[in-house]
């Protein structure tokens, strides 16, 4: 697992635009099972027209047909990431409203999913989608893989909102203390606050303490997008 982490941050941190991250987002979701992937990022530049900006590795028929048919306006998916933060597994039953569109994804190969989002500080809402042809997503796997997936949304979102340039990076002037850093570098191995207590002979409370502050240094919405900036800023070499 920390080799996965590891490696997709290395060529997070290397990616110089967003289609070489698309096709590392790409190879992380194969490694996990699917054929395709998507990443859309919504920048509210204002709020009668924000900006959304789309990048997926889907058959061309698929990406031409959705274009096409407006699809982006009723795709429950998205209607899904925009008010939620929790994960989304395709079923029937959300696509109960959007019928010709669940039948015209099945049609191009498209028919087991999960999808994800993401909001910054900034106001900046991603949305990772993965996606397959065979083998519906049993809950076990979803348990099983579920550390990964979380980890893969966090690290798009942040290289993604970089390379795209709509915005700073957050936490480039962060000056984070010796002990949040060492707190964010333990849970980068995978400790819980807990473990780490015990680890720096320190309360559970302390160690939460240092977190937040990491949070609200870096702009990031949970410590595993703390984790993840603090990472593709080179913090935690």
């Amino acid at each position: 697992m920390k080799v996965w982490q590891e490696e997709l941050l290395r060529v997070a941190h290397d990616a110089d635009c967003e289609h070489m991250m698309l096709q590392r987002l790409g190879g992380a979701a194969r490694d996990l099972g699917f054929d395709y992937c998507a990443y859309g990022m919504r920048i509210p530049r204002s709020f009668s027209n924000p900006k959304t900006v789309m990048l997926n590795n889907y058959p061309a028929r698929w990406q031409q047909h959705y274009a096409q048919e407006n699809y982006l306006k009723i795709d429950p998916t998205v209607l899904h990431c925009r008010q939620s933060l929790q994960p989304l597994v395709w079923a029937d039953a959300v696509f109960v409203n959007a019928l010709k569109l669940w039948r015209d994804a099945q049609d191009h190969g498209l028919r087991h999913g999960w999808a994800q989002s993401s909001l910054d500080a900034f106001g900046v809402g991603g949305m990772l989608t993965l996606a397959r042809s065979e083998e519906p997503l049993s809950q076990r796997w979803l348990d099983q893989e579920e550390v990964k997936l979380r980890w893969l949304v966090c690290v798009a979102h942040q290289s993604l909102s970089r390379l795209l340039k709509r915005r700073h990076a957050p936490g480039r002037e962060a000056a984070l203390s010796t002990r949040e850093l060492e707190v964010l570098k333990w849970s980068a191995d995978g400790k819980t606050s807990g473990e780490i207590a015990t680890i720096l002979t320190v309360s559970e409370n302390t160690v939460n303490f240092h977190i937040k502050n990491s949070m609200a240094k870096l702009r990031a919405s949970n410590k595993t997008a703390a984790v993840v900036q603090a990472a593709l800023l080179g913090l935690l070499n």
